[in-house]
């Protein structure tokens, strides 16, 4: 091979096509394979194999995109979404999710991991498509699915550190600093020496996945942990890749961020001085419900509580807008007061928040039937984006667990180490599930013929009726938070109104274990009531709201019950 003049190393081989396999060789001495490598056929040690990305018989020429205000997303892990953990066996169980009301898979990272079960946050060849998965061709027939469904694509992609085995890329060139430390090793190297070879790297990637797999949008996995301090931020790098790649597609690529900074600049318009980042997770709306319903003031819950702080993250998104934060004892965030709703992606459980609690808890594990209904309302009936996590819409039974499959004796027990030490700020002491362990991971598979039984089926037909709410109402569909009022009471009372284009909801929530009493003061005509969801249809223990609701009525609200009144509102 020889070298260029920025560096890069390239040779002309011919007679090579698609599945041949292929390794560098570094000096004459060890083979390694690519870092760019599209296949893994055998591994994170194993050989590169060729990918024609141009034979695959795409049929989703018809397909425009999606924005973000029609996205109700849904989180899933391939491995434990379906029986042969495949995508293919995710594609098999879309017209269930079409069914629901889902419009967008958001698939948890793809990129090759080593052994066949973890999260993907240990993905060290971010260009290939993991091997037991179904590779590339599984990928691409998945998305060609959910296409034909109407249904868009999030891809979730890691660019703030790379997994400890099969990492081999600080062999090939520069690409980590010591200048910084993430929680997970070295930093990528973003404003270091040789950075732009680095930073060309993970800009091709972004439009990899969006030419070659037609992905819909990139969910950027915790860029907290990306360091850069040029003067053009690699996230801004990323915002011009997508609009490239917009260009070349014919339709809309977009960037989720995921990030713990309450940075408004981050989803702000590069022409009013952001970097353009299409919208980002509001990890502040969680907590906010999580602690109302569970009471739990553990680790960085302790910044939450209040009703307050669930009114506030309605009214405006991010709660901590340069406030003090008891957890990390700082002022912190920045106000997202007039970003617009569809810019921020709210949920109720995700990965994150079920797979790192020490049993894995879901939210139905915490808190009773009735107030996981009256969350999902919240939630669903919100201006934001929303987004479920699997089997989340039929109170999955089973747990989440976080795991791995490493082969590196040493590794594992630091992965085990390291999973003690994150829980001591919540005091979680009791014994800890074995990442390693297979049971770990088959003990988080979706039990999926339990959605057609008792509860299970009542909650999942909730979480339909919402959806159909809010994809149908005129004051719903339309994700405006100018268009939305909110209010809250000490006793446990939420409010939430919401018109549009002549049409009016009054959302009604009680999130205490109390019987409360609400007096309308927001609707000044007669209103209809659309749903109760005490009412024994859902399971509830007996409606008791009114029918009709009157100005200056009366309602009873059941301890965790949600009624939602609409009405003609004049213009």
């Amino acid at each position: 091979m020889e070298r260029d003049q920025s560096g890069y190393w390239s040779a002309r081989v011919d007679g090579i096509g698609a599945g041949a396999t292929y390794l560098y060789r570094l000096d004459g001495s060890e083979s390694r394979p690519d870092p760019a490598s599209a296949f893994q056929p055998e591994g994170v040690h194993g050989v590169s194999q060729v990918v024609d990305h141009q034979s695959f018989e795409w049929r989703d020429s018809d397909w425009q995109g999606m924005p973000l205000s029609e996205m109700i997303q849904y989180e899933l892990h391939v491995g434990t979404f379906s029986p042969t953990q495949t995508f293919d066996g995710v594609a098999q169980r879309i017209h269930n999710l079409k069914q629901l009301g889902v419009t967008a898979l958001a698939i948890m990272p793809v990129a090759q991991f080593p052994g066949s079960r973890n999260w993907g946050y240990d993905g060290t060849y971010p260009f290939a498509v993991q091997d037991s998965y179904g590779g590339p061709e599984g990928l691409k027939r998945l998305v060609n699915a959910c296409h034909e469904a109407g249904m868009a694509v999030v891809l979730d992609v890691v660019y703030n550190h790379l997994g400890p085995e099969g990492n081999y890329l600080g062999r090939f060139a520069p690409y980590f600093t010591n200048k910084y430390r993430t929680p997970w090793g070295e930093a990528v190297n973003f404003d270091d020496a040789f950075s732009f070879g680095v930073r060309n790297y993970f800009v091709q990637n972004a439009r990899h996945w969006f030419e070659h797999y037609h992905i819909d949008a990139l969910r950027l996995d915790a860029i907290h942990g990306i360091y850069d301090f040029s003067a053009k931020h690699i996230l801004e790098e990323l915002v011009e890749a997508a609009s490239v790649s917009s260009q070349m597609t014919g339709r809309e690529c977009l960037l989720i961020a995921e990030s713990d900074l309450n940075n408004a600049r981050i989803i702000l318009d590069r022409n009013s001085g952001g970097f353009g980042v299409h919208a980002q997770w509001s990890d502040d709306f969680h907590h906010s419900v999580h602690t109302l319903l569970t009471g739990e003031q553990d680790g960085y819950y302790a910044d939450f509580g209040r009703m307050d702080d669930l009114v506030k993250a309605i009214r405006e998104g991010f709660v901590y807008d340069w406030r003090f934060s008891n957890y990390r004892r700082r002022i912190h965030g920045s106000s997202s007061k007039d970003i617009p709703a569809e810019r921020l992606v709210i949920s109720l459980q995700t990965h994150d928040q079920v797979g790192n609690r020490m049993k894995g808890e879901r939210l139905s594990h915490l808190v009773s039937f009735e107030a996981v209904k009256a969350a999902a309302a919240v939630m669903i009936l919100s201006p934001y984006v929303p987004m479920l996590f699997m089997g989340e819409e039929y109170a999955e039974s089973n747990p989440f667990y976080y795991f791995v499959s490493h082969s590196d004796k040493d590794l594992i027990e630091a992965v085990r180490r390291g999973r003690r030490e994150e829980f001591e700020s919540f005091g979680w002491d009791e014994e800890l599930p074995d990442a390693q362990a297979e049971e770990t991971f088959t003990s988080s598979c979706l039990s999926w013929e339990s959605q057609e039984n008792g509860t299970h089926k009542t909650m999942r037909d909730f979480y339909r009726q919402l959806i159909i709410y809010r994809k149908t109402l005129p004051s719903l569909r339309t994700p405006d938070k100018r268009q939305c009022e909110v209010w809250g009471e000490d006793s446990g009372v939420l409010g939430m109104h919401r018109w549009s284009d002549g049409h009016a909801v009054l959302c009604l929530f009680n999130l205490s274990g109390e019987r409360q009493r609400y007096t309308n003061k927001t609707c000044r005509t007669s209103a209809r009531k659309l749903l109760d969801s005490s009412m024994e249809f859902w399971s509830g223990p007996g409606g008791c709201a009114l029918d009709r609701l009157e100005p200056d009525s009366v309602i009873t609200l059941p301890p965790y019950g949600c009624v939602i009144y609409e009405w003609k509102k004049h213009q």
